[in-house]
Parts: C-alpha cells; sequence; structure tokens
C-alpha cells in the first residue's frame, strides 16, 4: 500500500493539475477552493514523498512558468514608448504582479521547507524562496532593461512640480513603490531603492537648486532670499514625504540644506549684526531657523547678540548716568528696562532657544557687574594680609537701597499697591541672580533691615519674611540667611522681654522706654560704641534694664548701642505743639535746651553737654540745622553756614520759636514730622569698615574654601584649584585671580599647604 502512494506523488503526475492553477494565479484569475486546497496538498505531496527530486522539479518548473507570464509582461510595457504611458503601463503590471507575490508562495511552504533543509541552512526570518524567485526574476527579465527610464522620466515629473506644473502623483508614488519592494536582499531590502531612486531623486534636487538658488539671490538679495530658502525647504519636505520612504526624508534635507543655505551662510550673516540693532525680529526668527540647520551655524549669532547686549546695556547706561548714579529706583528700572528688551528679542526672533538664552545671561551679568559707570573700592588694612581688590560695581549697594525704599515705609512704597510692590521685589531677586558679588548686597541688605527692624519702619512684615524666602531661592547663602531669620526672632523675643521689663516696673520711665534686646551673633556691627550723653530720665534706666536682664540670663552682657536708638519727642513752639521722630544724638542735642528754651548756646557748649565726638555732632546740628523736608527748620545758627563743615566753636545755636509744619501753604498747630532720615544707616566710619569687612570675609573664604578643597584632593593642579574655588564661592562673589594668588601664597608661608616638588604648578595639603 505503500509503495503505491508513493507513486502516486511523483512530480510527473501531479505538476499537469499544479499547472493550471499556478497561471491562474500569476494571471489573477479566480481560482475555486477545491483547486486551491489541492494545490497545497500536491505540492506537500511532490516535496515529501517524491525521492526523484521532486522539490527541485517543482522550483525548477515553477520558475518557467515565472519567466513566461514575466516576459508577457514585459511585451505590455514595451508596447508603450511615450513617457507617462510607459510608466502607467509599467504600474500596472508592477502591481499586479507584486500581489501575486504576496499570494503564490503560500502554497509552497513545503517547497520552500524541503530546499532549505537539503542545503542545510537554518530556519530564519527571511525572504521566502518563492518569492525571491519571482522579484529575481521580475529584476532581470523587466526592471533591469528600463530602471534607466523610469527614473528619468519619473525625475522629469518630479522637475515639472517644482516649476509649478500639474503632475499625476501617483506616478511617482508607483514607480517608487517598486524600487522599495523589487529587492531581495533580506539584509538590505531598501538597496535597489537607495541606489537607484533615492540617489536619483536627491542629484536631481541638487542640481535644480545649485543655479536657481544663486540666481534667486542675485537678483533679490538675502532678506527675500531667506524667505525664498525656508519656502523651497518646506516644499521639499513636504515633496520628500510623498515621494520617498521615511528614512531619505532627512538624507533629503541635509542636502536642501547643504545647497540652500551652506553655501549662503556668510551673505546671510553678515546683516545679522544690524537686524539684532533694528530689532528685526521676523527676520532674525527666519535666520535662526535656517542658521539652524547648518553645524555650529547659531555660534555667530551667539556672538553677535551678545556683543549687541553688551554695547547697548552699557550705551544706556552711560547716557543716563547722571540719573542712576543718584537714584536706585532709576538704576533698577533701567536694568529691568533692558533685560525686558533683550528678553523680548530672544523670544521674538529665536523662540527662547536655551543657547541664546545662555548667551543672553551671560551678556546681561557683565552689564550689571560693569564697573565704569560707578565703582565700589574694597580694600582691608589688616596687617598680615593686605589686600586691595579691583573695583567692582556699586549694583549690589543699589539694588539693597532699591529693596529697602519698597520694604520699607517711603513715599514709594505708599503710592505702590500690594501686587506692584510684590513684582518689584520679584524683579530685584531677579537682577540679583546676575549679580556676581553677592557679598556686598549681603552686607547692606543687613545694614538696611536692621534699621528697619530696629526703627519699626518695616511697610509689611509678611513682604519682608516673603523677601528672606526669595534669597533663599536664588542662591544667596543659607547662613547668611539664617542670620537675617534669627533677626526677626530677636525682634519678637525682645518684645516680650519689654513687655515683662514694663509690668516689673510699672512706671513712668519704663512706659515711654521700649527697649530692644537684641543678639550680636546675628546683629553685630563692627562700629566702636559712640559715647553720647542721654537725658536723666534714660541715663537712669539703663541701670535698672541691666538689672532685669541678669536675672533672666545669667553670664551675658548687655552692650548699649546708641546710633541704632530713637525716640519722639513733644517740641513746643510760639505756634504749637508737635511731636518729632529724631535720633537719641538729636534728642541729646535739643536736650541742652530743656531747662533754658530761650537761650543760645555755642557750638563748643553743646559738644560738652552732649559728649558726642565733633564728626556726629556736625552732622546732627546739620540735620536740625538744615533739613530738606522742612520749610522751617529745629534750630537757627548764626552765622548761618552752607555745609556742616562750616560749623566752629563760636559758632552759636537758638531753638526756632516759629517752627511749625505747612501743609498746603496753611500753618498747622499740630502734626508729626520724622527728622531721623538716612542719618542712622551709617557713619563714614560704619560704611569703611562695611567695605572692609567685605574684603576681609572674602579672605577667610577663600582661604576656607582653599583648604577644604586641598584636604579632599591631597595634590592638586593650579588651575584645578580656581576651577573648583569659583564653584564653591560663586554664589556670594567671584574670586579675584589677585585674592586667589595673595591667599594661596598666605596659606603657604602659614604652612597650611606647600607647592609640589616635582611640579611648581601644583599644590599639596599639608596635614
Amino acid at each position: 500500500m505503500t509503495m503505491l502512494v508513493g507513486h502516486q506523488q511523483t512530480f510527473d503526475e501531479k505538476w499537469p493539475a499544479m499547472q493550471p492553477v499556478i497561471l491562474k494565479l500569476l494571471s489573477q484569475e479566480s481560482v475555486t477552493r477545491q483547486e486551491w486546497q489541492d494545490l497545497f496538498w500536491n505540492v506537500h505531496s511532490v516535496c515529501m514523498w517524491d525521492d526523484k527530486g521532486g522539490p527541485e522539479k517543482v522550483h525548477s518548473a515553477l520558475k518557467t512558468n515565472i519567466s513566461n507570464f514575466i516576459k508577457d509582461a514585459q511585451s505590455r510595457i514595451r508596447s508603450h514608448h511615450e513617457g507617462n504611458a510607459l510608466l502607467r503601463a509599467y504600474i500596472v503590471e508592477w502591481q499586479k504582479f507584486f500581489s501575486q507575490c504576496v499570494y503564490l508562495p503560500e502554497p509552497f511552504s513545503q517547497l520552500e521547507k524541503s530546499l532549505s533543509d537539503r542545503t542545510n541552512k537554518r530556519k530564519q526570518e527571511q525572504q521566502s524562496i518563492v518569492r525571491k524567485l519571482m522579484l529575481d526574476s521580475w529584476n532581470k527579465n523587466v526592471f533591469h532593461s528600463i530602471s534607466d527610464n523610469l527614473k528619468d522620466r519619473t525625475m522629469v515629473l518630479i522637475q515639472e512640480e517644482r516649476e509649478g506644473k500639474s503632475v499625476d502623483a501617483q506616478l511617482v508614488i508607483g514607480v517608487r513603490q517598486s524600487f522599495v519592494n523589487l529587492c531581495s536582499n533580506a539584509e538590505d531590502p531598501l538597496q535597489i531603492y537607495h541606489e537607484h531612486f533615492e540617489s536619483s531623486y536627491v542629484q536631481a534636487t541638487e542640481k535644480h537648486y545649485n543655479s536657481a538658488a544663486e540666481n534667486y539671490l542675485n537678483d533679490n538679495g538675502v532678506r527675500e532670499y531667506m524667505k525664498y530658502a525656508q519656502q523651497k525647504l518646506s516644499e521639499e519636505n513636504q515633496r520628500a514625504t510623498r515621494y520617498l520612504e521615511s528614512s531619505s526624508v532627512s538624507v533629503l534635507d541635509k542636502h536642501c540644506v547643504s545647497v540652500l543655505v551652506s553655501r549662503f551662510t556668510d551673505a546671510m550673516l553678515a546683516e545679522c549684526p544690524h537686524m539684532i540693532r533694528e530689532n528685526e525680529t521676523d527676520q532674525l526668527s527666519l535666520m535662526f531657523n535656517l542658521m539652524n540647520r547648518v553645524p555650529d551655524g547659531i555660534n555667530p549669532i551667539i556672538k553677535y547678540l551678545s556683543e549687541y547686549i553688551l554695547q547697548q546695556g552699557l550705551t544706556d547706561m552711560k547716557e543716563c548716568r547722571d540719573i542712576i548714579t543718584t537714584d536706585s529706583e532709576k538704576y533698577i528700572d533701567l536694568l529691568l528696562v533692558l533685560f525686558q528688551r533683550f528678553s523680548t528679542l530672544v523670544k521674538k526672533s529665536f523662540n527662547d532657544d536655551p543657547r541664546l538664552l545662555t548667551a543672553r545671561d551671560k551678556a546681561f551679568k557683565e552689564v550689571v557687574n560693569d564697573y565704569s559707570v560707578f565703582s565700589l573700592e574694597l580694600q582691608t588694612k589688616a596687617k598680615q594680609n593686605t589686600v586691595k581688590l579691583p573695583p567692582e560695581s556699586r549694583c549690589p549697594e543699589l539694588l539693597a537701597n532699591f529693596c529697602d525704599m519698597l520694604l520699607r515705609k517711603t513715599p514709594l512704597s505708599k503710592k505702590l499697591s500690594t501686587d506692584e510692590i510684590d513684582a518689584k521685589l520679584k524683579d530685584v531677586l531677579l537682577v540679583l541672580k546676575y549679580v556676581a558679588n553677592k557679598d556686598v548686597f549681603m552686607r547692606y541688605h543687613k545694614a538696611h533691615l536692621t534699621r528697619r527692624l530696629i526703627l519699626g519702619t518695616s511697610a509689611d512684615n509678611e513682604k519682608e519674611e516673603n523677601m528672606l524666602e526669595g534669597l533663599r531661592e536664588v542662591g544667596m547663602p543659607a547662613d547668611y540667611v539664617n542670620k537675617l531669620a534669627r533677626m526677626f526672632q530677636d525682634i519678637k523675643v525682645s518684645e516680650d522681654l519689654n513687655q515683662q521689663f514694663k509690668e516689673n516696673r510699672k512706671d513712668r520711665a519704663s512706659d515711654v522706654a521700649n527697649i530692644k534686646i537684641l543678639n550680636a551673633g546675628a546683629w553685630s556691627r563692627r562700629s566702636e560704641r559712640i559715647p553720647v550723653s542721654l537725658p536723666a530720665l534714660l541715663e537712669d534706666l539703663i541701670p535698672d534694664v541691666e538689672e532685669f536682664y541678669k536675672s533672666k540670663h545669667t553670664g551675658r552682657k548687655l552692650h548699649w548701642n546708641h546710633l541704632l536708638s530713637n525716640g519722639i519727642m513733644t517740641f513746643k513752639t510760639d505756634i504749637g505743639q508737635y511731636e518729632i521722630e529724631i535720633t537719641t544724638f538729636q534728642m541729646s542735642v535739643l536736650h541742652v535746651w530743656n531747662s533754658r528754651p530761650r537761650e543760645a548756646i555755642s557750638f563748643e557748649s553743646l559738644r560738652l553737654a552732649t559728649q558726642l565726638p565733633d564728626a556726629e555732632l556736625r552732622k546732627t546740628l546739620w540735620s536740625l540745622v538744615s533739613n530738606g523736608k522742612l520749610k522751617r527748620q529745629v534750630l537757627v545758627c548764626e552765622p548761618s553756614v552752607t555745609s556742616l563743615k562750616g560749623f566752629n566753636d563760636s559758632s552759636i545755636f537758638n531753638i526756632n520759636h516759629q517752627f511749625c509744619l505747612l501743609k498746603g501753604g496753611k500753618t498747622q498747630k499740630r502734626g508729626r514730622v520724622n527728622l531721623i532720615g538716612r542719618l542712622q544707616l551709617s557713619t563714614e566710619k560704619n560704611r569703611e569698615e562695611d567695605n572692609e569687612g567685605i574684603t576681609q570675609l572674602r579672605i577667610l573664604r577663600t582661604q576656607e574654601a582653599i583648604v577644604k578643597i586641598l584636604k579632599m584632593r591631597k595634590k592638586i593642579t593650579n588651575a584645578q584649584l580656581q576651577t573648583e574655588l569659583v564653584e564653591i564661592l560663586k554664589n556670594m562673589f567671584l574670586p579675584q585671580k589677585k585674592l586667589i594668588k595673595q591667599q594661596i601664597e598666605w596659606l603657604i608661608d602659614n604652612k597650611y599647604m606647600k607647592r609640589d616638588d616635582d611640579d611648581i604648578n601644583s599644590f599639596v595639603y599639608i596635614t
């Protein structure tokens, strides 16, 4: 029985039944279900049981049928000679044939398995043998002979489309699909497409724009050419999306950029500085989009933008020199206007590209820290480490002044709404981010805050605390912000102590006095105590306060700082009675007339009575003789002087009994006036000490950072040391090379570090 079945499955007996069905499939004729199923069985039978080369015979016969079919298709294609007719005929025949490449291999799965096993090939994901046979036959008999005609005619169609003519896009797509699907190489299925269609498409595109682009530039100029280039790049991208494989779109785009943009970068970039100066954002945006496609094309734009910001910023600063050097509000407003202008330019022109934003930040930082308009001199006279630093910008100081104007009860803070003040404080923090030497801002901001808290002149305590959080967010050193936070805590603790003292004493003196007991660690100032003779009421109160405080805190010592003290005095004149807010020094001076209001008193007598140093007495008297806010002064000096330097020992002072307040030109019999002004912010000595304190702190911070780095690294080169040093200190100040060099030498002299014996430019930590 087995021998009979084997005889029935031979190729010669089965092929006559198989061939008609195969020919029907190739011709896309209908096949019944029974014929389709029989074909599967017959192929399986021959390949499994014909031991006389059944699979090879099936393969050979199938190849002959496919070749004959393809030759007939070739004849039908060649009967059309006209360009588009040839394309249409080819596409029709190809699509009919290619659809069978999907269906025809299915019944021959057993054939493919048999042939693969006999050639000892490992089964893997690759194109089927029948499909490969079909594609290779089409390639050899049809495609190879007319591929050049297909490419040339297709490129003509694409060129006609570029010229604005109407073309049948399906012809291009149909030919492209043939190039894509024809390759039977499993390792590179797009080999034919890449070598023929893609390369021809790219070459034709380059050839077209090689002449067209240059002609357009010569005829229309750079600005119009940029629009043309952008438009053509967009058109070619859309065209490539239709006609090319997705992997080829980027390849074509690269060549288009080369021929449309890269060749003309010098001509386009030559217009960039003028466009930036004239704020031509649309043109700049167009240029940016084009240059962004070219390797390193953005670098010149970054350079031009940086130069413009620096030059324009400094020019505007110098033009407003007279205003901004005397008015911190105008200075900060100018900086913010400049920043907003530059930011808008970057946003509209360059879509806030991070590279251009970085260029803006670097250039604006140079503007903020420039000292050509006004500078701050910092130096120290410490014997062991004398340092004089290069001049710096006064921006940090003016920024602190402006911040004080917003947080203190001033005409500016009173006329602004809460939201406007919040917005301006955010602006302050914005500018502060660009300040290189934040330690200067720290010093002045703390001095202003000290004055506001002690004098009680803060406009809003909530805004004070919000500002504190803002300083944390912009990266101010934690120890600095924590000290400011302790100052707020001290004020609250002091209020409780003051209340307890008043309840303990319950007399007039304690009732009129408001004592602030503050921690020297957070509030300390380097100034020496300034002697002054206080009114008896206050002088008698001091021992009682000290005794009360010692009862609460043993081991602590109180130091009285009269420079920062103030009070309110009732001032009676022939016209009315007024309350005047005055410093302790002003109070000491005016109290001299308390028992003899009508007498004239000399400068020398006042010095003896108040015990004030000459400089402080002159400044205090000048504030009472020549106060710009008053039409009538509290004191009258004879002979009159034009400055505080005009006072001498024989100068005579009298109470002005005609003193009054004027409002709208009318005399007021009652009212309050503040005579404190800016007197208590700092003395000249304070200012010198503040500046020296900044330098001394920089010295200590630099030494500390150097030792910290060396302790961790053990050995380090000079260049690496300076880089790491800047990174550590950048949130406080930017260390100058001169300062770094001096501190390195000081640390070497004091045996904290030494130069490496083998390399003079390296340092070693001494344990």
